[in-house]
């Protein structure tokens, strides 16, 4: 039997709604995509059930089926288990799709490596105590001086900043434990800062897709029987045809007299207002 996702969906007939078609008893055989598969809640919420993976390169649904289950039709599976509806949005782009796509957003490579933001590097005093954790986000490189005097270096003595109020480098200033002093680390003379690129933002977005999950192939027993059961028509009721076949109803064979009935009602309220409007 084949793994094909769509080949598991059964059909349905509906009437032929067509402006050319001459048969009103015409029938469309389409797939019922109302059926939708989908995996046990108690399966899907539970980790022990899937295996982490991080997608390589460019690598698509099919490959990594391929490479887990022996078998590229289980790419839906793959989707499946990440809760993917949207595989264009949602899975990592090609490079090649990736550099298309970025240079139509941003219009150049120029704009593209310009700088998003950036982000503090982590900072620890002498005893390895955390003063500034990494990763936090600054919309630039330049801070307001908030000292209204600083420690003249030579003297050790305190004067006015002539900096205070005005934009400086990046600095922090804490006291460390461990000297028993207070020290200042400025970006300046120390790197403490991160520039972001918008390609590091773009990048950044591309590989969280890339962790995603894989229902272990030792459950796909399970899979498969949900799956025959939720994609097979249930015997019964005037649409039944097959396991795979419903045919919807021809409501346009029923409605036809009333149809006829409106419009000659209609036709008739019609005249008596033209006739009384006149009157």
């Amino acid at each position: 039997m084949s793994n094909q996702y769509f080949r598991q969906v059964p059909n349905f007939e509906y009437i032929d709604r067509r402006y050319d078609s001459k048969n009103i008893g015409n029938y469309a055989q389409v797939k019922n995509l109302f059926k939708r598969v989908k995996i046990r809640d108690e399966i899907f919420q539970n980790l022990n059930y899937f295996n982490r993976y991080s997608i390589i390169g460019d690598e698509r649904p099919d490959n990594v089926a391929f490479k887990i289950y022996d078998d590229e039709t289980l790419d839906w599976l793959v989707l499946l288990a990440n809760n993917i509806l949207n595989v264009y949005d949602e899975w990592p782009l090609s490079n090649e799709s990736f550099d298309s796509v970025m240079l139509q957003k941003y219009g150049s490579y120029e704009k593209l490596n310009a700088i998003s933001h950036y982000e503090t590097l982590e900072v620890k005093n002498s005893v390895g105590k955390i003063i500034t954790p990494a990763g936090i986000r600054l919309s630039s490189n330049l801070m307001p001086d908030y000292r209204e005097t600083i420690i003249n270096p030579v003297t050790g003595e305190y004067e006015d900043n002539p900096d205070y109020n005005q934009l400086v480098d990046y600095f922090i200033e804490f006291y460390d434990e461990g000297l028993r002093t207070d020290v200042l680390i400025s970006n300046a003379t120390e790197s403490i800062l991160n520039e972001i690129t918008f390609l590091d933002v773009e990048e950044k977005k591309e590989n969280i897709k890339r962790f995603i999950y894989i229902l272990k192939p030792k459950y796909l027993g399970i899979i498969y029987d949900d799956l025959n059961s939720i994609m097979t028509y249930k015997k019964g009721g005037t649409q039944f045809l097959s396991d795979t076949l419903k045919r919807a109803d021809d409501i346009r064979l029923y409605s036809w007299s009333v149809i006829n009935k409106t419009l000659k009602l209609c036709h008739n309220v019609i005249i008596i207002v033209i006739i009384w409007t006149r009157t």
